[in-house]
């Protein structure tokens, strides 16, 4: 109420309140004076007693100031609101022009930034398709290469000690490079969704075992923890197994020979999962995300364990697509100088999967 007052008097619908303080008041006084006058000389003679004076006291000044006192103070409140609103005025405006400047230089670094991503998007797919293209080219060289080398190999008895292991030598180099090439090859498939998965149920257990046999036959210690039945998952069982033999090689890699590897099965909530536990230097904590992008490692530098950094990021994908997921934990052991790690590869059991056979 008081607002819409102030909003009326300062729209100049009323009198000026300057003249009004004054102009009203004196109106007033002189209307009361002259009433007081009147009615004490009505019987033709004026009485000034104290009832007079009193009542002039009151109504002809006390009541004019106190009146001219409210509309001073109302006009210091109306100054004070126009100033106010003045200020606000300025304020909004101010406001926008910072807004205005503000949003054009937003818009102008979302445009800046939109361009360098697209920028390297396209260098991200020109760079995959040149590996891809380089692996592809080099697959089939090296084809013929191994060939030739098994071909030498068969007949290594009638070469010198030296020749024949320089020549073993190059054999396992060539399948670590062919094996390096057909990864890089999976991958870009993958990546570019032309990655074909046959899932169906898979028995865990002789996965396991074989993936065990083939990494380390007999020179490493192994430590089963495994349930007497283990049902089977809904997966596509050459790549399951890679998974699972990735994560053998990983360990074996990082993990002293003298210590066992465990591998664990565990059933819940509708999945199998495999745990393969080291006694390695364990994974830090910054570095536990990123280990499963392309091209990292847990270790850097010379003294750093030889690998290309795709296994694990190529175990993941893979554990994804096949509608499960790869994880880490590490420390897994309370050794300060061997904390272990721990990779758990989940997949969904069979009964529980979906009807399709084939994924892409």
């Amino acid at each position: 109420m008081k607002s819409n007052l102030f909003a009326w008097l300062n729209k100049g619908h009323f009198l000026d309140l300057n003249l009004l303080q004054w102009a009203l008041p004196l109106f007033l006084s002189i209307t009361a004076i002259a009433f007081e006058l009147v009615e004490h000389g009505l019987e033709g003679k004026l009485f000034v007693d104290l009832g007079f004076i009193s009542e002039v006291i009151i109504f002809g000044l006390m009541g004019p100031f106190i009146i001219g006192f409210i509309i001073a103070w109302m006009r210091e409140l109306v100054n004070a609101e126009k100033h106010a609103i003045e200020e606000v005025h300025i304020l909004n405006r101010e406001l926008e022009i910072n807004v205005a400047e503000r949003t054009a230089a937003l818009e102008q670094r979302n445009a800046e930034l939109d361009k360098a991503n697209q920028q390297l998007k396209q260098l991200d797919e020109m760079k995959s398709e040149f590996v891809s293209l380089v692996s592809h080219e080099l697959r089939a060289p090296l084809t013929a290469l191994n060939g030739g080398l098994e071909v030498a190999l068969q007949s290594a008895d009638s070469l010198p000690p030296a020749a024949r292991r320089t020549l073993e030598a190059m054999m396992d180099e060539s399948a670590r490079l062919t094996q390096f090439v057909q990864t890089i090859l999976d991958v870009s498939r993958l990546e570019a969704g032309r990655f074909t998965l046959n899932l169906g149920p898979v028995a865990v257990a002789p996965i396991l075992h074989r993936s065990v046999e083939v990494i380390f036959g007999e020179r490493r210690a192994i430590k089963w923890n495994l349930p007497t039945e283990i049902p089977p998952v809904w997966a596509d069982e050459t790549h399951y197994e890679q998974i699972i033999r990735n994560l053998l090689f990983n360990a074996d890699k990082y993990s002293p020979v003298e210590k066992p590897i465990e591998i664990k099965v565990q059933i819940s909530a509708g999945n199998v999962s495999v745990d393969v536990i080291d006694h390695g230097m364990g994974i830090a904590p910054e570095m536990q995300e990123k280990i499963f992008e392309r091209f990292q490692r847990g270790q850097i530098g010379e003294s750093a364990t030889p690998g290309w950094g795709l296994g694990l990021y190529f175990a993941k994908k893979l554990a994804e697509a096949q509608g499960g997921a790869l994880t880490l934990q590490s420390p897994r052991w309370p050794d300060a100088d061997a904390p272990g790690s721990t990779f758990t590869v989940t997949l969904p059991i069979a009964t529980d999967a979906p009807e399709e056979s084939d994924h892409a």
